[in-house]
């Protein structure tokens, strides 16, 4: 059985290839690429998403649905847009409904990487505070002590890079909220990296190495422009066997290469 799953959007020209992470009879997990909804964007439906992209791949009988006699695929949960990694589909209802019952006591243990500006305020921490929507940004999140929803994050240093003034995360959601790693991080003074809805900046090179030199007529690209945050691990007890299921994902190219530079400059 293949392990990637090819799709592509005719409408913006987009093509991936998605690795397959783990796989049985009842669930699918995939290293969901960033820059890629999970599921259609409610103000502008027409932009790719991961399911409606697999949805027609099942439809049209591609030839990696037709291998797995796929006929039902959903999400047990959500990645942001930017943000890259596990992400664990169900291959049918039933599946669905023991899957979102485990998600929904927060059962499964989810762990995160960030790339983040700023100080930590202790090595481990953890962060609870209530989450809700902004009044006035539509899509943004902020902290709301009196109508937010119970919001807890755990953060372990995994790096500290104190030259340049950022540190390698380890993030433990112990609820799932929207964009609760980013605005937890944003709330103990740490900017999670490329994220712009928060105030943070990307990574760029010439910010880390002294005689960096650009060539004329060249403009510098950021090593990492997006949000540096990956769903680097699940694991939960499996809805049928009940054994603990552990998938996990590889950091994608750009942090890889982030934290690469990061660690040679900082010598």
């Amino acid at each position: 059985m293949s392990a990637v799953i090819k799709l592509s959007s005719p409408a913006t020209r987009e093509f991936w290839e998605i690795p397959v992470l783990f796989e049985d009879e009842t669930l699918l997990a995939l290293d969901k690429p960033a820059c890629l909804l999970t599921s259609p964007d409610r103000y502008d439906p027409q932009r790719p998403n991961l399911m409606k992209l697999l949805h027609a791949g099942i439809a049209d009988g591609k030839p990696w649905a037709r291998e797995r006699h796929l006929t039902y695929l959903s999400n047990v949960h959500r990645l942001d847009f930017e943000t890259s990694g596990v992400i664990l589909l169900a291959k049918s209802k039933p599946a669905l409904v023991a899957m979102a019952d485990l998600f929904g006591a927060e059962k499964p243990l989810k762990s995160y990487v960030a790339l983040a500006a700023g100080v930590p305020p202790g090595a481990p921490f953890e962060v609870d505070a209530p989450l809700g929507p902004h009044p006035v940004k539509t899509g943004v999140m902020r902290v709301d002590f009196k109508g937010g929803k119970k919001s807890k994050t755990k953060f372990e240093v995994m790096e500290d890079f104190p030259r340049f003034g950022y540190v390698l995360l380890k993030c433990t959601p112990l609820t799932g909220r929207t964009h609760q790693i980013r605005v937890h991080a944003a709330h103990a003074g740490l900017k999670i990296v490329g994220d712009r809805v928060y105030g943070a900046k990307p990574l760029w090179l010439s910010r880390l190495k002294k005689d960096y030199r650009l060539k004329p007529g060249r403009e510098e690209r950021p090593l990492i422009s997006r949000v540096a945050l990956h769903a680097e691990a699940l694991a939960l007890p499996h809805p049928v066997t009940r054994e603990m299921v552990a998938i996990s994902a590889p950091w994608p190219n750009d942090l890889t290469v982030g934290v690469k530079y990061l660690r040679k400059f900082s010598q």
